[in-house]
């Protein structure tokens, strides 16, 4: 859930399930694939399961 607003465009988000905050970037563009992967990986989030949601 969209916990608050961060430095410029940044936002944080917060993981009920896990305890712990993501900060994400909100910029206009592709994100780069490891900026990606990092922040799938502080959401505790599979890849793969990323990818195959629709």
């Amino acid at each position: 859930m969209f916990y608050r607003q961060a430095a410029g465009s940044h936002e944080i988000w917060y993981n009920e399930n896990t305890g712990k905050f993501t900060t994400i970037p909100n910029h206009t563009g592709d994100m780069p694939e490891g900026t990606l992967r990092a922040i799938l990986k502080q959401a505790n989030i599979n890849t793969n399961d990323f990818l195959n949601i629709k």
